[in-house]
């Protein structure tokens, strides 16, 4: 039996990372049985959720459970798609996961408004006395990771510009078609569908949001994936 370690449902989401989204919509489309347990992040391998059981085989980070799953079960989730497309479909991917993803974590994070509507309930489980000391140096660290990775290093607008650009790009390809690559669900799709759907979070008030809602057809993948996958 597969167990898959998230964070749970939180802001209207079926998980508060696209990352664990995307693994369980992973493990959906594969058609496997599976259950989720709350992910405890300092025994997680990475430090970091997702992370998956399965029987005993421990794999963390949602691409290499793709990968896992790919090679131990025989899932093609790219099928049928031409090798240029597979590098599309790759290249949409790495955008929500390396570029958008960020945006969203500086918007969450970073925005004293939407972290008091969002990221403050994750310290409910800390001590209160302990939880005015622990807070700061938390968001002090988000703050060291986005100015590693670079995105933390520019302005809210500008952070705003770059990803409005990954956006447009996003609806733009995606047009009037049901799926990111066609008429059926791609790897790509588990990624895009759960970036998409956290842009959309109505709890946080961010540039990000209303430059996604802008987009009829991106809303209308959400919600059409959402019911697909999240029917409950």
């Amino acid at each position: 039996m597969i167990t898959l370690y998230t964070f749970g449902p939180k802001f209207g989401l079926p998980d508060p990372s696209p990352f664990c989204m995307k693994a369980i919509v992973l493990l959906k489309m594969a058609g496997l049985e599976f259950k989720t347990d709350a992910a405890n992040l300092q025994k997680a391998p990475k430090s970091k959720a997702p992370y998956m059981d399965d029987d005993g085989t421990i794999v963390a980070d949602s691409t290499f459970i793709r990968l896992y799953l790919e090679k131990t079960r025989g899932i093609d989730f790219d099928e049928g798609l031409s090798a240029t497309d597979r590098a599309i479909s790759w290249a949409f991917e790495k955008l929500c996961e390396d570029n958008l993803y960020w945006a969203i974590v500086e918007a969450r994070w970073m925005n004293d408004r939407n972290f008091n509507a969002g990221p403050v309930q994750f310290f409910e489980a800390v001590p209160a006395i302990v939880r005015p000391l622990l807070v700061p140096i938390v968001r002090r660290q988000v703050r060291r990771d986005l100015k590693g990775q670079g995105t933390g290093r520019h302005s809210e607008a500008e952070i705003a510009e770059l990803a409005t650009r990954g956006i447009v790009g996003l609806a733009t390809f995606l047009g009037d078609k049901p799926y990111l690559m066609g008429d059926k669900p791609c790897g790509a799709d588990a990624s895009v569908f759960s970036t998409v759907s956290s842009l959309l979070c109505e709890v946080f008030d961010t540039p990000l949001l209303d430059a996604t809602k802008k987009h009829e057809n991106l809303v209308a993948y959400r919600d059409r994936l959402m019911a697909q996958y999240f029917p409950d």
